[in-house]
């Protein structure tokens, strides 16, 4: 059996490294990674991961503008997706959670926690 395979869509390069190497160390999962929301969904589309971790704030598609484009294609729209935001308003929450998203976790997150968080919001076992 394939290791999970995680998907993380963030703008800033060391935000995907520091993700990159806690899921694969913590979690021991396969993890790709996305600078943009047009370069995630085509990985979303060619890579098959079993959940997608989404920025919210990126500069050419935002998370939440990704995350219909997920939802609209048939080929997508069953991958979970978890948000990471700075944006920790419980007004912000309820409404990401609202969207459909399985989980909010904020940025900046513990590396040594994020693998945990997944797992706990996915129902996944480590």
């Amino acid at each position: 059996m394939r290791p999970k395979r995680i998907l993380v869509i963030d703008d800033e390069e060391d935000i995907r490294e520091i993700a990159q190497f806690s899921l694969e160390t913590m979690g021991g999962w396969e993890v790709i990674t996305a600078a943009g929301g047009s370069e995630g969904l085509a990985l979303a589309l060619t890579q098959a991961p079993d959940v997608i971790l989404l920025d919210v704030m990126m500069p050419d598609m935002d998370g939440p503008t990704l995350f219909e484009k997920l939802q609209a294609n048939i080929a997508t729209q069953h991958i979970p997706v978890i948000l990471l935001t700075a944006k920790v308003q419980a007004a912000e929450q309820r409404r990401f959670v609202q969207l459909g998203v399985k989980a909010v976790i904020a940025k900046p997150f513990d590396p040594m926690t994020l693998a945990t968080q997944l797992a706990k919001a996915l129902n996944w076992s480590l």
